[in-house]
């Protein structure tokens, strides 16, 4: 069982002065309204609703955060206990691109996503979903551009590679990552930007995205530590008394 199976929601917010104050690692999702990112949020996290998929793109207007680890407390209890069990946080950012939604949410949408990506410490990685048949939008690429000053990872998922055939799907990797590799610091050094195909229903990439998502947050450490602690534990402990 994934650890991100523990995913719970937080909070929501809709101000930079709302964010939550834990200095967990943070790892968001980010992507057009269209492109699969909360149904590929629940499905890593194995649940049908932890993310509201809606058919009409462009409902999530909120920055939406998930905990795992102590994760069935939400913020508003203000149980200290618990939520300092709290390891990495989940965080759902606004889709964009959608055309019907208010200019001036638009607006507000891009001063919040701007200033989250660029600004927030806690942030350590951004996983992009991009719809595999249609990746590298202008706001895809102005998000990376957003991001990349930062110099911290990006994962990208291209989802909904099921409705491409096998050598469709392989070029359209292979070209994210050729783009990808486009992207490089002042010195010429390429940023860590990885990529990988994936399909929630066809269950495509989930292990892959979920070994990436644990690695960026530093839980598979934690879990490591965790085992060899253990284990340490069971060795220390005297043989029983026949």
């Amino acid at each position: 069982m994934s650890i991100l199976w523990q995913a719970r929601f937080f909070t929501t917010v809709n101000h930079l002065r709302d964010l939550p104050t834990l200095t967990v690692p943070e790892v968001a999702f980010a992507g057009r309204s269209n492109a699969g990112k909360s149904t590929a949020i629940n499905i890593l996290c194995n649940q049908k609703k932890l993310c509201f998929a809606s058919k009409t793109p462009g409902r999530t207007q909120h920055i939406n955060y998930f905990s795992i680890g102590g994760a069935h407390v939400a913020q508003h209890r203000k149980d200290e206990t618990k939520v300092d069990e709290i390891r990495a946080l989940l965080v759902d950012l606004p889709g964009y691109g959608y055309a019907e939604v208010p200019g001036a949410a638009k607006n507000h949408w891009n001063i919040l996503l701007g200033n989250y990506v660029q600004k927030r410490d806690q942030l350590s990685a951004l996983i992009l979903i991009m719809d595999s048949r249609r990746p590298f939008t202008d706001l895809d690429r102005q998000m990376l551009e957003w991001f990349a000053p930062t110099g911290r990872p990006v994962h990208c998922l291209l989802t909904k590679s099921d409705k491409l055939n096998r050598n469709d799907a392989t070029n359209a990797l292979r070209q994210t990552n050729t783009i990808l590799a486009s992207y490089v610091d002042e010195s010429g050094k390429p940023f860590p930007y990885t990529a990988q195909l994936f399909s929630a229903l066809k269950r495509v990439g989930i292990e892959e995205a979920d070994a990436k998502i644990q690695e960026l947050t530093g839980l598979d450490q934690a879990y490591l530590s965790n085992e060899l602690m253990i284990a340490d534990e069971d060795a220390s402990e005297p043989d029983a008394v026949a």
